[in-house]
């Protein structure tokens, strides 16, 4: 038996000192044993993987600029060298022709100065850690589109009588839509109906007056002009009955959408304007436009305009008002069941044939509305998921704080919402981004469709001229659409918080 008197009692006094990690557990080979090769079968793919890519690479590299042609003032250049490679002198003439399309050569400084100041906008916009955001944001939501426009096109607008018209129409008819937007359909009417019986009898004029108007009947030529004034009176009594209403009311969200509409009236007349100033620019029709330009202007044009529409699509979608949710329904349904080439056909072809003689719009611009509705209805969609992934608990708690319908989605559903559908709205503007390319059909020279006009310059005609020219247009496509992809991964991981369970 052990003697138990003659053992003794050891007690630590200090901590025993940390041991490193195993080596294969951390750095560069533990990742790469604990994701690459971590079991047989995924080392076998990981080897075939590396192999093939390093395949690939050495093709381009060798292709590119080991037998590429980096000197030369014409084809000959290119085909003086058996088996040469990459043709880098004609990207090199024709690179100008990439970015700027055909815009006046002495005028391209405008375009400079379009790209410098959104990417300088953009990048203070994209760091969290710099200040001014509201303001920032409102540089680039109101200023710098209409800075872009009035710089890419030289401004000084006439508009016709019919137009100015027609906003104005437009603007009244939009003090009716706020209350219902604001208080609900039923109560809106409840509130407005004889503002609403006005605007009613407004349209059936103008319904008639369109039917009066066509050449096939073509009676009371005069009565056009009256039905117009009498159109603009009774859209101008309704908007004074719902506005006074409005302004009488105690409640304040009756109060704010009062000033959020009389503030957004001020923005457009301000816009109207600006767009009507002589600023002595020389005027650029948007058919010399092309490359670069034109793909950031449809993708940008489709990205800042498909975002809140898809919102407000999303939430029309779930909204208990019938009307609503029906024409939400419809329109989502409807434009995500046609192909964005039939949009851009139907918007440049078929549009101006159901359009009055002599009434036309610009090509650029039916092709940037139809790609934003049909970019909107695909992102309504996904904003969707966003709303049914929040615990009706969210709903239950903003009802019982005594929150109002648009400030519980503004301050607690739509930021979590969108936080968690941020991979899929950077998917949705990658995939409008590429296709941009699309507009080719209908006769306007995006980045790839002007490098494919470059092949028809018998200067440079060569071998390797076509591979050349879409090798080029590749890697630009790919570096806008990685950069997009990288700050939505580094986004959705700064705003990871609150969503995942930690361990006690």
């Amino acid at each position: 038996m052990t003697d138990l008197s003659s053992s003794h009692a050891w007690v630590r006094t200090k901590d025993a000192e940390r041991l490193p990690p195993p080596p294969n557990t951390t750095g560069v080979v533990g990742w790469l044993l604990q994701n690459l090769f971590n079991t047989p079968l995924n080392s076998v793919f990981t080897i075939i993987g590396v192999a093939f890519i390093a395949w690939i690479g050495w093709g381009i590299i060798e292709w590119a600029i080991i037998r590429g042609v980096f000197s030369g003032e014409s084809r000959d250049a290119c085909v003086a060298v058996p088996d040469s490679g990459a043709c880098w002198p004609y990207v090199a003439a024709k690179f100008h022709q990439f970015v700027y399309g055909f815009y006046p050569f002495d005028q391209r400084w405008r375009v400079n100065i379009c790209f410098i100041v959104g990417a300088i906008a953009l990048a203070t916009m994209a760091i969290p850690s710099l200040p001014y955001k509201k303001w920032n944001a409102l540089f680039l939501l109101v200023v710098y589109p209409l800075m872009t426009f009035v710089l890419l096109t030289g401004g000084n607008l006439d508009f016709s009588t019919s137009t100015l018209l027609g906003i104005v129409g437009l603007l009244l008819l939009s003090a009716l839509i706020v209350p219902l937007l604001a208080f609900g359909i039923e109560e809106g009417v409840q509130r407005n109906r004889t503002a609403l019986l006005l605007a009613g009898a407004a349209l059936l004029i103008w319904l008639v007056t369109l039917f009066i108007s066509m050449p096939e009947i073509n009676l009371l030529g005069s009565f056009v002009s009256v039905s117009t004034l009498a159109v603009v009176a009774l859209l101008l009594a309704a908007a004074i009955m719902s506005l006074v209403h409005e302004a009488s009311s105690r409640d304040v969200s009756a109060r704010s959408a009062l000033l959020g509409w009389v503030g957004a009236c001020c923005a457009v007349i301000a816009v109207l304007l600006v767009m009507t100033v002589d600023f002595g620019l020389v005027a650029v029709e948007t058919q010399q436009w092309g490359g670069l330009l034109v793909t950031m202007v449809v993708a940008i044009t489709g990205i800042v305009a498909s975002l809140p529409l898809g919102i407000l699509l999303a939430l029309g979608r779930r909204s208990k008002m019938p009307v609503v949710r029906l024409f939400s329904v419809v329109f989502i349904e409807v434009w995500r069941g046609v192909p964005l080439i039939t949009v851009l056909f139907m918007s440049s072809i078929m549009l101006p044939l159901f359009l009055p003689e002599g009434v036309n719009f610009d090509k650029l611009l039916r092709a940037l509305v139809g790609t934003a509705l049909f970019s909107a209805a695909y992102m309504a969609e996904t904003v969707r998921g966003g709303l049914q992934a929040i615990p009706k608990g969210q709903y239950e708690a903003a009802q019982a704080l005594g929150l109002s319908y648009w400030r519980t989605m503004s301050l607690i559903v739509l930021p979590q919402a969108l936080k968690i559908v941020i991979p899929g709205i950077v998917n949705s503007f990658i995939s409008l981004f590429k296709d941009t390319t699309l507009v080719l059909i209908i006769g306007l020279f995006d980045l790839l469709g002007i490098v494919k006009a470059s092949f028809a310059d018998p200067k440079w005609a060569a071998p390797q001229t076509a591979s050349t020219g879409f090798f080029v247009a590749a890697l630009m496509f790919w570096v806008f659409c990685f950069g997009m992809s990288r700050y939505s991964i580094y986004m959705e991981r700064r705003l990871a918080t609150g969503h995942k369970r930690r361990g006690i």
